[in-house]
């Protein structure tokens, strides 16, 4: 076995874009018994894959005497949808107290994507030996779990009869809020808006991550304090008050929860002190703030088709000047987006079964034009195995059309719409489509297609463009709603922007990850932004 202890890269492993940690509970079954006398005494090893070779990440503690052992030590890794994390679980019978793997009988090892595991949620696998053979009758067991609180609390505050701190007029009264920091130190969470003018202010509701203002726990003391704002920055302090989320949590919309707030120098001096006002909390609701992984991990299958551009301006395949030319390596543009978007998206649909579609090509028998055509010919079933599926029908139709015009996108993008539309009768969070367009030039129906973006902007879905060759794509960054909201040619605005456009030229001359992760960046809050707006929680989910 070619295991060696590498020290840990310099900086995290993996891009800057991290969505979360996850973490991997992991459980053997029937492991291969090494030990003479008892049994083996197993502990599982975690690797990723960096530049090419197997680094390890962290080890379980050791199970003693237990061939069925389920692992206290949970792994923790950091999750990147738009890269493929190659891990491998490898496990070993402890015989000495060496750090040194080959000091140890192999158990066997599962190697998998981190995305397979997030799209399962818990995934059984049977373990291999290094020539690729059952490890006996052992097996893996890996759940995944977001490691985030991801609830969030919103509170609706008000004062009555707070203390007057102006000589001409009333208090201009706000409220912050602290919790204790590491130091023993308050520290400042939030602090609301200044209401101008008066002594019984009702603040804006606002909304902050449970983190945030007390560390998740909901019986931590906290400490309101409410000030009258002046323009200097010398704000003068009208009292203050202790309480815990737990106690918050008591207000109602029909009970209000009030509290007495408290000048501590006031109470010490005047003896019929009773406070310095009320501060209310008319509302208190916690909820969860559901991030991608939520979503994933509660089910949602991402459904993935690619609609690839035959028109003729891409030149004829036979020639090495066409963009559709499949060079001596067996690739071109177009099959190394196919792949470059493919390989990620497809860990999480659980068939991986793909519908691949072409526009702008003639077709036999009668040579007619389509712009929403089966790459296999099979309009029936348009689907794939496998991003290889796609790649293998795209190379064998590739003789069988001839490349025509004009550059229509509003079929393709109508048909996914459809699927897209279906999917929301369910009323659940359970499927999201993603279109892959791959063309070399300019749209011809951009009207329609336009109108096109916009309606299925109403849809869980998402367009991704991919441009090859050299043209002018002017006309699809105006599609990509980055920096302008996209219209219909009828005046509606599209809801959301849910177009993604990257030329392949930025890409020609550095490594293929790189693409995946230009094109796939805007893809997770895309997902979570048309759940929310459709108040739809993942799946499976916990209530806060």
């Amino acid at each position: 076995m070619a295991y060696t202890v590498t020290p840990s890269p310099a900086g995290p492993v993996g891009s800057q874009y991290c969505v979360c940690k996850v973490e991997l509970s992991i459980c053997g079954q029937n492991l291969l018994d090494r030990d003479v006398t008892s049994k083996s005494d197993p502990f599982c090893v975690l690797f990723m894959e960096v530049n090419g070779k197997w680094v390890e990440l962290d080890r379980t503690e050791t199970a003693v005497n237990n061939l069925n052992p389920a692992f206290a030590k949970k792994f923790i890794v950091d999750y990147h949808f738009e890269e493929v994390q190659k891990l491998k679980f490898a496990l070993f019978d402890q015989d000495k107290s060496s750090t040194q793997l080959y000091e140890h009988d192999f158990l066997g090892e599962f190697s998998c994507t981190l995305g397979t595991i997030v799209s399962s949620k818990k995934i059984t696998r049977t373990l291999l030996l290094g020539n690729g053979k059952p490890a006996g009758k052992g097996m893996i067991t890996i759940a995944a779990q977001e490691l985030s609180d991801n609830r969030v609390i919103t509170l609706s505050m008000a004062g009555r009869k707070l203390d007057k701190k102006d000589l001409f007029g009333k208090s201009d009264p706000f409220l912050e809020f602290h919790k204790p920091g590491d130091d023993g130190k308050w520290m400042l969470v939030h602090r609301t808006e200044v209401i101008k003018y008066t002594l019984d202010p009702v603040w804006k509701p606002f909304t902050v991550p449970l983190v945030s203002l007390c560390d998740g726990d909901m019986e931590k003391l906290i400490k309101v304090v409410c000030y009258d704002y002046d323009s200097d920055g010398g704000h003068d302090f009208i009292g203050e008050l202790q309480t815990s989320v737990a106690r918050l949590c008591e207000a109602q919309d029909a009970s209000p929860l009030e509290l007495e707030c408290i000048n501590p120098k006031k109470q010490k001096k005047k003896k019929n002190y009773k406070n310095s006002g009320i501060i209310i909390v008319k509302s208190c609701k916690i909820t969860r703030d559901f991030s991608f992984l939520d979503y994933i991990l509660g089910g949602c299958q991402l459904m993935f088709t690619v609609g690839i551009d035959f028109t003729a301006s891409n030149g004829n395949p036979q020639e090495p000047s066409s963009l559709h030319y499949i060079n001596p390596l067996g690739t071109n543009e177009y099959l190394s987006a196919i792949w470059a978007v493919g390989q990620i998206i497809q860990d999480y649909d659980s068939d991986k079964m793909f519908p691949a579609l072409g526009f702008g090509a003639q077709l036999p028998p009668d040579w007619k034009v389509s712009h929403e055509f089966a790459i296999n010919f099979n309009p029936r079933n348009p689907f794939c195995s496998g991003v290889e599926g796609i790649v293998q029908a795209y190379s064998a139709c590739l003789p069988h059309i001839r490349f025509y015009g004009p550059t229509n996108f509003s079929p393709i993008i109508n048909h996914v719409a459809r699927f897209a539309a279906q999917a929301t009768q369910q009323e659940t969070a359970s499927q999201y489509f993603i279109l892959l367009i791959i063309t070399d030039g300019v749209i011809s129906d951009m009207d329609e297609t336009r109108h096109a973006v916009v309606q299925a902007s109403k849809l869980p879905m998402s367009i991704i463009i991919v441009g090859v060759g050299n043209a002018d794509f002017a006309a699809m960054e105006f599609l990509d709603g980055d920096s302008r909201v996209l219209h219909s040619y009828t005046g509606e605005e599209a809801v959301r922007d849910i177009v993604q456009f990257v030329p392949f030229r930025n890409f020609r001359n550095v490594p293929k990850e790189t693409l995946a992760k230009a094109v796939l960046a805007e893809l997770p809050q895309q997902v979570v932004q048309y759940f929310k707006q459709q108040n739809l929680p993942p799946i499976n989910s916990e209530p806060a």
